[in-house]
């Protein structure tokens, strides 16, 4: 990730460049290292600096601020309870944007709230050509969720809807037209308080938004027995050595844990730890590994916490215990509808030592079905990042998340 000098050196820099004629880009990127790198600001200039950008703000919290951008597919590329020289939030691929090219196979822009489609991976995969193998080199994300720009539609200043129409082909041959639509709502405290009823928010700086996301079929019927597609929802975070993903799961539709926590290798006893409600694993981007729940076991809740900022972070989202969900392993499934609810990733370096991020990860999946030309499935992501001392946000935890962060944390 690309780093940047202190204020001091990047004001003497920006005054050399004015005095000897800079260009407006190198200018421009002066701007960008005048603001502290971390802070919303820094990366609300560095994304202007490539993109279109639009900032939304809760109706009445100038503070809370969400940055999203349309070629990107929608994506909310990162948030701020504290405005421009608050936190960012959203973990962004700097090298990747400033470079403009696109990377082959899928382009890791970053973002903390951006669409993708399951499955990615078994015989309905839309990742795979029909009768491909289920390889790296064969694997290429739908330019839909990757490269394609979408339309803005309309906004105001604390929503805005995006869209895009495509066809897509499944690993067994069956094709699908489709339209997607997210639109990106930033709450209000009066919206925020009857969110979380139970909890108590005075001293805490708070940003929380949703994005209702839209999968139209446009084209033939669908049939489950040749596939369908589903919506999956990712957001991408920076780590910290403080930081901990924190899962909740029930056990009232299923007696056994239904968790798996073997996608990358199985995941390291020092690094992952079952508690009575909840599961929790390292979040230091130090460590490739990735859990997920069932639907039978997650609860319609998932976060992180960072100790270090004193940031909790929780997403809530649309869950049907009993429905059906893609399973989205690279391989053939016998049972393709016994999938992940819920998905958590840590990122880190590969075997060659090389690594994209690095960054972590919170994901849900929607349920799906068979859907009949012009019917809809829409799925609902929530994101919301609380920033206090550890007394004020335990409290909050511990009612949404139903774990103690001056306690169970403790590794």
């Amino acid at each position: 990730m690309k780093t940047f000098p202190q204020l001091t050196l990047c004001t003497l820099t920006g005054l050399l460049l004015i005095a000897c004629g800079g260009t407006k880009t190198d200018q421009k990127t002066t701007q960008t290292m005048q603001v502290p790198q971390g802070t919303f600001g820094h990366d609300i200039a560095f994304l202007k600096q490539h993109k279109d950008v639009l900032v939304l703000t809760s109706p009445d919290n100038d503070s809370a601020q969400v940055a999203v951008i349309g070629d990107y597919q929608g994506r909310v590329m990162t948030s701020t309870a504290s405005g421009s020289g608050g936190n960012s939030f959203g973990w962004i691929n700097y090298k990747l944007i400033a470079s403009g090219e696109h990377q082959p196979h899928m382009n890791a822009f970053g973002g903390e709230d951006r669409i993708w489609l399951s499955p990615e991976g078994g015989q309905f995969s839309v990742y795979f050509k029909p009768a491909a193998p289920f390889t790296f080199d064969e694997w290429q994300t739908p330019a839909i969720i990757d490269t394609t720009a979408y339309t803005l539609e309309r906004s105001t200043g604390s929503e805005a809807v995006f869209s895009k129409a495509a066809s897509l082909t499944n690993h067994a041959g069956v094709s699908f037209a489709i339209r997607i639509e997210r639109k990106v709502s930033v709450f209000s405290k009066t919206a925020l308080a009857g969110l979380f009823p139970d909890t108590d928010l005075t001293g805490v700086k708070v940003v929380g938004y949703e994005t209702a996301n839209t999968l139209e079929n446009t084209g033939s019927d669908w049939q489950r027995d040749k596939g369908v597609l589903g919506i999956w929802i990712l957001g991408m975070f920076t780590p910290s050595p403080q930081t901990t993903i924190i899962a909740p799961f029930t056990r009232t539709y299923s007696a056994n844990l239904l968790l798996t926590d073997t996608y990358f290798g199985k995941v390291p006893a020092d690094r992952l730890k079952v508690l009575e409600q909840a599961v929790l694993m390292r979040a230091d981007g130090k460590h490739r590994s990735k859990i997920g729940l069932a639907g039978l076991s997650a609860r319609p809740f998932a976060g992180s916490y960072d100790a270090g900022k004193g940031v909790l972070t929780i997403v809530q989202y649309d869950l049907s215990p009993t429905g059906d969900y893609l399973k989205s392993t690279w391989e053939h499934h016998k049972d393709p509808y016994g999938g992940d609810a819920l998905n958590a990733y840590n990122d880190g370096p590969l075997a060659d030592g090389s690594q994209l991020g690095p960054f972590y990860e919170l994901e849900s999946n929607s349920p799906v079905k068979a859907l009949k030309k012009g019917e809809k499935l829409t799925h609902h992501h929530r994101t919301f990042h609380f920033e206090g001392s550890a007394e004020k946000l335990a409290p909050i935890a511990k009612t949404v998340l139903g774990i103690d962060l001056l306690k169970d944390l403790n590794w």
